[in-house]
């Protein structure tokens, strides 16, 4: 996946208002299979897969046994005994290793890595293009499913990381190109686009979703990067639990608060938040929001940091800024918690 095809700026243009075309393969891809593989799951990962259906996907993170996230990851329900997992890039080869490591002897854990690709197609008229390849569109949000393109499976997932409507074609490697050059023919009357990198950063920035490395590492937890609602304590068990029934006890030390910078410049991951002077926790995520035309931030701060006026240190100077309500901007998936939920839930 570039950095860009067209321009930063174009490509978050084109997602907002018609349909981009991302080529994320670089995400891991994780078969988990064998009697029990959903129950398996449960007692490890933090959120509930009993409360999603078979052919529904879920949300969900790995933690270590301090409660911080070893990843965020996407867990796609075929079968009490089967399951297909979404880990990021960076972090597969860990998240397969981990699971290996914990999985009965009757459950198997495959790497697909090399053998699938993923086109995240995603947008207001994303619909209209799936329609227009003939494939399936109207499912609910978090819902999958089976599908061919000229006579190759592949599966349609509602499911993305934009905040617009939209899907994520998970098939054989083999077919990836052929598909992604016919998106890009039926969707030209559509304004299709190409989509890099950068675009995606931006795009889940203003609506708010979390990143791995960002708002999320394994030094923070899921409570304090404000998506408790994806940890699930009255669970028996889960990595973490214990750790994280804790940090609920005793009071999330940290959480994550959304600025916008009122002074000229821009504020960059790993940067000082200070109130009053003092130093108060520090900005994970930064940048220009092509949409709302403004300089903002997400910073995680400790939990007693007053909403209101801050200062990010950026190179020793002050650079004013202000908490301002969850999310940037609101998404348009409807039914999506990521974007529907304040960031102290």
């Amino acid at each position: 996946m570039p950095i860009e095809y067209s321009g930063v700026v174009a490509e978050h243009t084109a997602v907002r208002t018609a349909v981009g075309v991302f080529d994320v393969s670089h995400m891991g891809k994780v078969r988990i299979h064998g009697p029990g593989a959903v129950a398996f799951l449960n007692d490890v990962l933090a959120n509930d897969l009993d409360r999603i259906t078979d052919g529904h996907a879920q949300y969900s993170m790995l933690c270590n046994e301090e409660g911080g996230v070893v990843d965020d990851l996407i867990v796609y329900r075929w079968s009490d005994d089967e399951v297909f997992m979404i880990p990021n890039a960076a972090n597969a080869a860990t998240v397969v290793a981990d699971l290996r490591d914990r999985a009965p002897a009757d459950v198997t854990v495959d790497d697909h890595h090399e053998d699938h690709g993923i086109i995240a197609v995603q947008g207001p008229r994303s619909r209209e293009l799936l329609a227009a390849m003939g494939l399936p569109a109207d499912h609910d949000y978090m819902a999958m499913a089976s599908a061919d393109f000229a006579g190759q499976p592949l599966i349609v997932c509602r499911t993305g990381y934009t905040g617009e409507h939209g899907y994520e074609l998970y098939l054989p490697n083999a077919d990836a190109l052929p598909v992604w050059q016919e998106l890009m023919d039926r969707g030209a009357d559509l304004q299709v686009a190409p989509i890099g990198l950068a675009a995606r950063d931006t795009l889940r920035f203003e609506v708010c979703y979390c990143l791995y490395g960002h708002e999320l590492a394994e030094d923070i937890t899921p409570l304090e990067a404000g998506i408790g609602w994806a940890v699930k304590l009255k669970k028996d068990a889960f990595t973490g639990r214990e750790a994280l029934l804790a940090q609920k006890a005793a009071g999330v030390p940290r959480r994550l608060v959304c600025l916008r910078i009122e002074g000229r410049g821009i504020a960059r991951q790993g940067q000082v938040v200070k109130q009053d002077g003092r130093p108060v926790g520090f900005v994970t995520s930064g940048t220009f929001s092509p949409t709302l035309k403004q300089a903002l931030a997400m910073a995680l701060v400790s939990a007693d940091t007053a909403d209101g006026a801050l200062a990010v240190d950026v190179r020793g100077k002050d650079l004013v800024c202000r908490t301002v309500p969850f999310p940037f901007l609101p998404a348009r998936t409807k039914g999506d918690p990521r974007a529907e939920r304040p960031l102290s839930s």
